[in-house]
């Protein structure tokens, strides 16, 4: 039982360590360059380990119950996938494509919304809503109550959903792996999926970490250092372009993924 719980842990101190992959990193970068919050940094964290737990968690599960062979070219097609998506990160936020994105899908920033600011009278704070445009009066009733439609209101639903599915790419081309590494460690297929279970828990903690670090440079500079900011949105830009066009040479050429004969070891 002792070595069991040692080997849960070594795998939540794995999945921390696996957020911290370059390409990992530099996914998440061209994401949070955009973010004035290091709380919704955070958030964007959250979601992107959320996203990898989930293919690393269901792939994982077929490989570990089921005996899945993934082949090569599967294999390589699955990696070569998050450097196509890094290309494409990085070209987003290289011709601006992002913010606008991010703009016409956040509610708050769209032409004639509602505008919420936080005043105070006698000491106590008090919420005033209004909006540039009459008609949007009209839903003023219908403005999100909860947590998580407060969220959503206020970050959007591409900036939500963008670090899921990011984080979906990277736990399909890591998932094998993983899997492997656990059934030369873990003979039982329960206790296997629930080290799988743990080391997303880690993947998770780690990159809402990562991300409110990277999140820190950006939200300082978005607010008191405007040209700096579009600086550094540019060169994650130009690093994430980068550093896919490495990962797609790699893969399609050097392990042969665009030859006949490719040849493919997780990792």
């Amino acid at each position: 039982m002792v070595n069991f719980f040692a080997i849960i842990g070594v795998g939540f101190l794995l999945g921390i360590r696996h957020a911290t992959d370059p390409d990992h990193v530099i996914a998440v970068t061209t994401i949070v360059s955009r973010q004035q919050s290091i709380r919704h940094a955070g958030i964007i964290g959250i979601l992107w380990g959320l996203g990898h737990t989930i293919t690393i968690v269901l792939v994982g599960t077929g490989i570990i119950v089921f005996n899945l062979a993934i082949p090569p070219r599967i294999g390589l097609a699955m990696e070569l996938a998050v450097g196509l998506m890094l290309i494409l990160l990085g070209v987003l936020n290289l011709t601006g494509l992002t913010s606008w994105i991010t703009e016409r899908f956040t509610p708050e920033h769209s032409a004639g919304v509602v505008h919420t600011h936080v005043h105070r009278h006698g000491g106590e704070a008090h919420v005033h809503t209004h909006a540039h445009d009459p008609d949007a009066h009209l839903g003023l009733e219908e403005r999100p109550q909860g947590p998580f439609q407060q969220l959503l209101a206020r970050v959007g639903i591409y900036q939500l959903l963008r670090p899921l599915a990011v984080g979906v790419v990277h736990g399909l081309a890591g998932s094998a792996a993983v899997a492997l590494l656990v059934l030369t460690t873990i003979r039982s297929p329960r206790w296997a999926i629930a080290y799988l279970l743990v080391f997303g828990l880690g993947t998770i903690a780690g990159m809402m970490l990562i991300t409110m670090i990277l999140g820190a440079p950006f939200a300082y500079t978005g607010k008191r250092f405007a040209r700096l900011n579009r600086g550094l949105g540019l060169a994650s830009g130009v690093i994430s372009v980068a550093f896919g066009l490495f990962i797609t040479f790699q893969i399609g050429f050097v392990d042969g993924l665009f030859s006949t004969h490719p040849h493919w070891l997780p990792h």
